[in-house]
């Protein structure tokens, strides 16, 4: 697949130009609070690329899943903000909309070097219609901001894999170009799934194993280890044959875990589950807890209402020393309910593993979404792992070995 670069954009001249680029600022709030500004961050230097060259900047992205139409909760206000705070030499606006009177405005009178945002993509049922003729009439109105000499970047990896108005049919409205968080994103999870240096450990967890499933199903003869934790592990457990008590699980997925269990040692990958695991009496920061072996939750001092939030220390020292052998080292999902400190070990053992593998030279990527704010709230740095993704889902769907919408609308 060839797509075209950021650097052939600017070579060919873009001062006076409208650059249409879709960003990831989907970031998790508290109030009008960012609590991660990583995507923001990361969205920065191709924003600044393009208006240090000149180019008048139309950024358009989305937050949260508003349903089609304005809801102040889901505004890009709170991520504006932070932009403009990590980036203070940019000229940034918010327009009111996403292409009405005031993004027509806004774009009509952008200066060579300024930046508006549009208003969340989402306000706009269009974006996300299955109607193909919705969608490409949104990204009319996205490519006529533009003028007739504007262009598209795509640098929002983490929505590579929607057939949404922003990313796919716009990308067919106008000449378009990969940023370079979106190239980067690439280089990497083709390091995770061609010519992988080995030994290569994958770590996964989060909540539910049906998330994880292809993903598994794919890594299957690729990985040399898998690690599982989170809520996802107590499936595992169960189609092992040992009850969980009241912790998550996926009844309807349990033979399909047993099969990848029975398959696995054919396919030459080892699954590591934990041996221990934190039992809570409820779901609270402040909950009653204990350590018990992974085969006796039930034998907690909660018996059957007890649930597992947590890897326990013994399987934190396993995991570990799993990590730590590695030379390839690939990572999505918390091991536990890490927003809770009393659950969080499991999730920080990781993390420093990874950092400890970084620095003997693996090759370590934290796959986005929850792990990426895992690290940062336990007071890990960025440049502490190989590569943090902003991908989530698209990274996931690409491990999958799925065809991802958005770059297929960009190799033209």
């Amino acid at each position: 697949m060839t797509l075209h670069t950021l650097n052939e954009l600017i070579a060919d001249g873009v001062r006076g130009r409208h650059v249409l680029i879709r960003s990831d600022l989907n970031v998790p709030l508290d109030g009008s609070t960012v609590t991660d500004d990583g995507r923001i961050k990361a969205s920065l230097p191709v924003i600044s690329a393009l208006a240090n060259a000149g180019a008048k900047v139309l950024v358009s992205a989305h937050l949260g899943r508003p349903k089609g139409t304005p809801d102040a909760k889901y505004s890009l206000a709170p991520a504006v903000a932070r932009m403009a705070e990590l980036a203070p030499e940019l000229e940034i606006t918010l327009a009111a909309d996403t292409t009405g009177e005031s993004a027509q405005a806004l774009a009509a009178s952008l200066a060579d070097g300024a930046v508006v945002v549009l208003e969340n993509v989402r306000f706009d049922a269009r974006e996300t219609s299955k109607d193909d003729a919705q969608r490409a009439a949104m990204a009319a109105e996205l490519a006529a901001l533009t003028g007739g000499t504007g262009a598209y970047v795509d640098d929002a990896f983490g929505a590579v894999h929607r057939k949404h108005a922003s990313v796919y049919d716009i990308a067919q409205a106008l000449p378009s170009y990969q940023g370079d968080l979106v190239r980067t994103e690439l280089e990497v999870l083709n390091k995770l799934t061609t010519d992988t240096t080995r030994p290569y450990v994958v770590v996964l967890g989060g909540s539910k194993v049906s998330d994880k499933l292809a993903v598994i199903d794919n890594l299957l003869g690729k990985a040399d280890t898998i690690l599982v934790g989170g809520g996802m592990l107590f499936t595992f457990l169960a189609a092992q044959g040992h009850a969980v008590g009241a912790s998550l699980l996926e009844v309807d997925q349990i033979p399909v875990v047993k099969d990848y269990l029975a398959r696995a040692e054919a396919a030459g990958t080892t699954f590591v589950l934990p041996t221990d695991v934190v039992v809570a009496s409820g779901f609270a920061a402040d909950a009653d807890h204990e350590v018990v072996p992974a085969a006796d939750i039930e034998g907690s001092s909660f018996g059957a209402s007890g649930l597992g939030l947590d890897i326990g220390p013994e399987s934190g020292a396993a995991f570990s020393e799993a990590i730590r052998g590695a030379k390839t080292v690939f990572w999505n999902g918390p091991m536990g309910v890490f927003e809770f400190p009393a659950f969080a070990e499991g999730t920080r053992a990781v993390a420093r593993a990874l950092a400890e593998a970084t620095a003997s030279g693996a090759f370590t990527v934290v796959g986005g979404g929850d792990s990426a704010a895992a690290v940062r709230t336990l007071g890990f740095a960025d440049g502490e792992f190989s590569h943090i993704s902003t991908g989530g889902g698209a990274s996931l769907e690409f491990l999958e070995g799925k065809d991802l919408p958005g770059l297929t609308a960009l190799a033209r």
